[in-house]
């Protein structure tokens, strides 16, 4: 079901960014599966699925950090990341697999009217930008996007819009012009401070956040990313 505060604007919008986890892949069994490895080879009790996905989305140090219980020892924190990462390059693709709708919204949102100009698509995510290129290539979702940009891409992270800002000038667009999708507030407060349009996907890691921050627009499934683009779906 789709939740309309604002209107999104059809032909206006030119470019479309991503999040990743939880937006276009269900990536929390692997997120998961590493973050416990960890902590077992750091002598720690495993968490439950459910505490360890609510970590998720401040990217791979702060997943890390909370893991952990937030310690004071920064030199804790990056050993335990560097374990992390390792196990985590090694299995990011057992269970990681696109949300079903996925492509087919991807299809049809590059065709949808845009007044006549050229609608550009990319990703930003906080995961760190290897494992989120080699996901994005494995899971044949590359072609798509004519960027993709990791948390580690930038001096800082989303909810900075940094990651953002550089995506709209290299598509050569404005912040009126461009919408962010994602599952979380972070998503949802990064396309706030960089004057996007935002729709928010109650479907994903972090979909008890999103509720904090106010979205233009609320769905439920992939597949009404389409249906939210549509005139007629919006004003609804």
């Amino acid at each position: 079901m789709i939740s309309v505060l604002r209107p999104l604007p059809v032909e206006q919008i030119r470019l479309i960014v991503f999040d990743l986890d939880g937006t276009l892949i269900d990536s929390r069994k692997d997120l998961v599966n590493s973050v416990n490895a960890m902590l077992v080879e750091f002598h720690r009790q495993p968490l439950p699925d459910e505490i360890i996905a609510s970590y998720i989305g401040d990217g791979a140090g702060m997943l890390v950090r909370r893991a952990l219980g937030d310690p004071h020892d920064e030199a804790l924190i990056e050993d335990a990341l560097e374990h992390f990462l390792t196990w985590y390059r090694a299995h990011k693709l057992d269970h990681t697999h696109v949300y079903s709708g996925v492509f087919d919204a991807l299809a049809a949102l590059r065709h949808l009217p845009n007044g006549g100009g050229k609608r550009s698509m990319a990703v930003l995510t906080n995961k760190p930008i290897g494992p989120s290129v080699a996901i994005c290539e494995a899971l044949r979702l590359s072609p798509y996007f004519f960027k993709i940009y990791g948390g580690d891409s930038f001096e800082t992270k989303k909810p900075d819009p940094v990651g953002l800002l550089k995506l709209i000038e290299e598509a050569g667009v404005t912040a009126e012009e461009t919408l962010m999708v994602g599952d979380s507030d972070v998503d949802l407060l990064t396309a706030q401070r960089a004057g996007t349009w935002s729709l928010g996907c109650r479907y994903g890691l972090s979909p008890h956040t999103i509720e904090n921050i106010p979205a233009d627009v609320l769905v439920d499934e992939p597949v009404e990313w389409v249906e939210a683009f549509t005139t007629r779906a919006a004003v609804e």
